[in-house]
């Protein structure tokens, strides 16, 4: 069977004390997040929402079409990419939340 992976390349830069004491992970992908600032990130993690939702209409058109034959991986494509948008969405809620924070504290 399968392996499913269920973590993101930038969610792994997050993890353990790396990065909380702000020293370089030993991973490519934490060498390039220590250096990027947020704009980069955001952008990076947008691009990776984007690509994981045209992947999943990638193969449930070649499902339809009868060139690909696991209708599990085609299901598990589109909850990826389904929950991928979610999180971005919720992501954008949060900042819009807080930009509205810090512009109606009185100065």
């Amino acid at each position: 069977m399968n392996a499913i992976d269920t973590r993101h390349s930038l969610t792994n830069a997050l993890d353990g004390p790396q990065f909380l004491t702000n020293t370089a992970p030993a991973a490519a992908d934490g060498d390039r997040l220590e250096s990027a600032d947020f704009a980069t990130i955001l952008k990076s993690m947008l691009v990776d929402v984007s690509q994981t939702q045209q992947h999943a209409t990638r193969m449930a058109e070649s499902f339809e079409l009868g060139q690909h034959q696991d209708l599990a991986g085609v299901m598990v494509d589109q909850q990826k990419a389904k929950l991928a948008f979610q999180t971005t969405l919720q992501v954008r809620n949060k900042l819009m939340s807080a930009y509205q924070d810090i512009m109606n504290m009185p100065v």
